[in-house]
């Protein structure tokens, strides 16, 4: 009786294999002399000047925002972050500026998370003096230090600089010409368009973003945002990189992470070489670091030189909020037609391309968005995109029979059903005569 239990369950796996076909093999892209990457470095910047003091965000006064906000991220801060927390006009009440514009002190070293010193050293703070951005800026980058991926500053503030100089959106250009990988993202308290116009080009100047938060749950909200992009930062610092108006001019790119800007309802192209053995792989992220309507996408495509669609994107979207993704993937040893491909080439064309293997063929990339500012946004610059490309051993196809299309794959699922059904009643009888005389 045993016996034939075991072969009911042999042939139960027999038939499953026979009619689901090889599984893929995986792909271990995994290199073990690889060194493992840093962890992510991210320095926050607090203004702690006397203006902190207004109580204008729901009748509580900016600084406690700020504090709490600054609690709830460090309970959430993931173990792998190191961080470092700097303040600005914390520590002198007096009225001598040149005194008060050396006013800044980083309070936690960056390094692990020690949630309890971080909260506590917070706790203290209370609004007293200028408002040095600049030189607090410089002496974070010092804080942060230099290695092989981008470290991020965080800049809270709700006013403009004070003791200039140096003057912050100089010192941000100066950092981004001495290629410190340092990108600064910045986050005002008042809605002030002064201070508005100098954060922009303080973020903009290290391809890092601008928000204006109004409310605690908005602050919050927005520093965790960009912890979590520090998390995710490459190995590879993103390269910048001016994407063309079409794909004849456009950048020829090697497999990397680069960082460029797109304006609204913008295309930007991009050039990348491709062999006859190899996959393309590619994925684009776009910033949305300002207000938009809610109706927005973005979009990646591969073409041929010529134009014909090759592969269209699919969206790759994380849940966040505050970017939009999209990625693909492309060889040509597999299958290039796009049926519902809608192009200037004409909607339902099947294209292929077959490069030489010594040869590469240009496939050409178009990043696209569908984004519309909402009333009010500054539409200059354009918003920030990340775009990683790679390029690998296309991934070997098992040998099999063609399932081909349309009335040739009907006809092989039917009998597929039809002999699963055979299959599986041949079974169940044998079932039933076996174990129901008992």
């Amino acid at each position: 009786m045993i016996e034939k239990r075991r072969l009911a369950v042999l042939v139960g796996l027999l038939a499953a294999i026979l009619l689901t076909g090889p599984a893929p093999a995986a792909a271990d892209d995994h290199d073990d002399d690889e060194p493992p990457p840093e962890p992510p470095r991210v320095e926050l910047v607090l203004d702690v000047s006397g203006s902190m003091r207004a109580a204008d965000i729901g009748g509580r006064t900016r600084i406690a925002v700020a504090q709490q906000a600054f609690n709830e991220v460090v309970d959430a801060l993931p173990d792998e972050t190191q961080l470092g927390i700097r303040v600005l006009g914390a520590t002198y009440p007096g009225k001598d500026k040149k005194v008060g514009c050396r006013d800044t002190q980083q309070i936690v070293p960056v390094g692990p998370v020690d949630r309890n010193q971080a909260k506590a050293a917070v706790a203290t703070l209370r609004p007293t003096g200028f408002t040095p951005v600049g030189l607090a800026l410089r002496e974070a980058a010092k804080d942060l230090g230099t290695g092989a991926t981008t470290r991020r500053i965080v800049l809270i503030t709700d006013g403009e600089d004070t003791c200039a100089p140096p003057d912050p959106c100089e010192v941000a250009r100066e950092l981004a010409a001495q290629g410190t990988k340092l990108v600064v993202d910045t986050l005002g308290l008042a809605p002030d368009e002064k201070v508005r116009r100098q954060l922009l080009c303080i973020a903009t100047a290290t391809g890092g973003t601008y928000t204006a938060a109004q409310s605690a749950e908005e602050l919050t909200g927005r520093i965790k945002q960009l912890v979590d992009r520090a998390r995710d930062t490459y190995t590879r610092t993103p390269t910048t990189v001016g994407g063309a108006a079409g794909c004849a001019d456009a950048p020829l790119l090697a497999p990397g992470v680069y960082t460029d800007r797109e304006r609204f309802s913008e295309h930007r192209w991009y050039r990348v070489p491709v062999r006859a053995d190899q996959e393309l792989r590619a994925s684009v992220s776009i910033s949305l670091d300002r207000p938009l309507r809610p109706d927005h996408a973005v979009l990646l495509r591969a073409t041929a030189p010529d134009g014909r669609e090759l592969v269209r994107g699919s969206d790759a979207g994380s849940g966040r909020t505050d970017v939009l993704s999209a990625g693909l993937r492309w060889s040509a040893t597999g299958d290039d037609g796009d049926d519902d491909a809608d192009d200037d080439t004409g909607a339902g064309t099947e294209v292929s391309a077959t490069p030489d293997a010594d040869r590469p063929t240009t496939v050409c990339l178009v990043v696209s968005n569908a984004f519309a500012p909402a009333a009010g946004t500054r539409t200059e610059p354009g918003m920030p995109v990340e775009l990683t490309i790679d390029v690998v051993d296309a991934s070997p196809t098992p040998d099999g029979p063609d399932l081909g299309r349309g009335w040739v794959l009907l006809l092989l699922l039917t009998v597929a059903g039809l002999l699963t059904g055979l299959l599986a009643g041949v079974l169940t009888r044998w079932w039933v005569a076996t174990w129901g005389e008992k």
